[in-house]
């Protein structure tokens, strides 16, 4: 079965199934072109699995991914009539076109993984620092704050990011609520109404972002609620950051 000829890049690479590996090996018993390919293809295997990637440039993934849409494959290769050529090694000159493409997916598939594992340039890493929530507001270019001194009750500093359309409170030393109740953050809109923020934790040094939309809020405030919170301040501010004035 001349076919036979063409699975020495398969079979050197492991991907027959137990029947072709069986018809495969009794042909190779007999076939030392065969024997030959084979052993050539798995030592260059075990020299691609020994390589050390190297960075690959941010654009190899988008180049490659944009070759296999536009990269056609060539025809098969028609002899010109004319006297037979000079004998050669392998009796079967098309079955390197048919394990060498396939050897040279392998390579690329290779290299990109290990320099995906090394750069990764496209993919998601475990190890790549990301910025929390709080973090992308106070490192905003457009961050603005205000800070308040609250005396024996702490400090405190409102930083807010409109292109985040976001706010952080940081706090220093600051009280405990009194016992059975909460701290309660607010925005105050345009027209002086209060939107609640959500609650401060009972740590004297905390960094909180705020719930909902900062970006045309006025002023944060500080209310001291019933445990749970409130939907509208039962008190009046203890802490009133006025964001127009924020630098």
């Amino acid at each position: 079965m001349s076919d036979l000829h063409k699975l020495t890049g398969a079979y050197a690479m492991d991907a027959l199934d137990e029947l072709e590996r069986a018809r495969f090996e009794q042909h190779l018993a007999q076939c030392d072109d065969c024997r030959a390919e084979v052993a050539e293809l798995r030592e260059t295997a075990a020299l691609l699995s020994e390589t050390v990637a190297v960075p690959p440039p941010t654009s190899l993934r988008e180049s490659v991914l944009a070759g296999i849409s536009q990269v056609r494959p060539l025809a098969p290769e028609v002899p010109a009539p004319g006297p037979a050529p000079a004998p050669v090694r392998s009796e079967h000159p098309d079955r390197r076109r048919g394990w060498m493409p396939f050897l040279v997916a392998a390579a690329l598939a290779i290299f990109v993984g290990l320099g995906a594992m090394i750069v990764a340039p496209w993919a998601d890493d475990d190890e790549v620092p990301r910025l929390t929530a709080a973090e992308q507001v106070l490192q905003a270019p457009d961050a603005e704050e205000v800070f308040l001194d609250l005396g024996e009750a702490g400090r405190a500093t409102v930083v807010r990011s409109k292109s985040q359309d976001k706010a952080v409170i940081t706090t220093e030393d600051m009280v405990s609520a009194p016992e059975g109740k909460d701290y309660e953050l607010w925005f105050m809109s345009p027209e002086e109404e209060f939107v609640a923020a959500g609650l401060m934790p009972d740590a004297p040094d905390q960094t909180v972002v705020l719930d909902g939309s900062a970006a045309e809020a006025v002023a944060v405030g500080i209310t001291v609620e019933p445990e749970g919170g409130s939907d509208q301040p039962t008190s009046d501010p203890i802490a009133l950051f006025d964001l127009t004035e924020a630098t």
